[in-house]
């Protein structure tokens, strides 16, 4: 998190940025603006909304976001291949003409990184817990701007003060706030401000 602080100082105003994590996909599957990235309709339901904007604020049409979740168990499709079906809470999104992107998916959990071999060694010996607070990473490219590889993590999310990576940046932190009606999703807005290319 260290190295991706330095390598990565931003302008005033636009999004920080994170660490990409082990578990993004190359390819993940291309989904219309509005589809939703929960394949197997387990854990509370949600609406994610923004705009792709450019330092000035002006919008950034075509952005692709490739974003990608764990489940409601906190376990990405990959870790369990025999429990969820591949491509399961990842999805590639355009954004429209006015930069803005939604898709539907679940709250995301909190949970435990993988604790064993040098990293569990390392979390012993450093006397750290090994999970990481609930989050939406975010992947966001476009022409004539910089790469941003981000995540949102949700408020008041266990461990949000205490991430086992050091991810969490205070500008990141997003409401995810419930409907008045309990049938109908939380929502919850998230805008992402590029960089111009150096």
């Amino acid at each position: 998190m260290l190295v991706e602080t330095i390598n990565n100082r931003k302008t005033a105003g636009a999004t920080e940025s994170t660490v990409l994590g082990p578990f993004h996909m190359v390819t993940s599957p291309r989904r219309a603006l509005g589809d939703t990235i929960d394949l197997v309709g387990t854990g509370p339901q949600c609406v994610l909304e923004g705009r792709v904007l450019a330092a000035d604020g002006t919008p950034v049409p075509g952005a692709e976001l490739d974003v990608w979740q764990a489940n409601d168990q906190g376990f990405y499709d990959v870790q369990q291949p025999e429990l969820q079906p591949a491509g399961n809470g990842r999805g590639l999104f355009t954004a429209g003409q006015d930069g803005g992107y939604w898709f539907r998916t679940i709250v995301p959990a909190h949970y435990p990184i993988p604790d064993d071999g040098p990293v569990g060694a390392l979390l012993a010996a450093t006397r750290r817990h090994p999970y990481r607070p609930a989050h939406i990473h975010f992947l966001v490219t476009a022409p004539g701007h910089r790469p941003l590889t981000t995540h949102i993590f949700v408020a008041g999310s266990p461990y949000i003060e205490s991430d086992a990576v050091f991810a969490v940046k205070k500008s990141l932190i997003t409401e995810f706030t419930p409907a008045d009606d309990p049938n109908q999703p939380a929502r919850a807005n998230f805008d992402i401000v590029l960089q111009p290319e150096s």
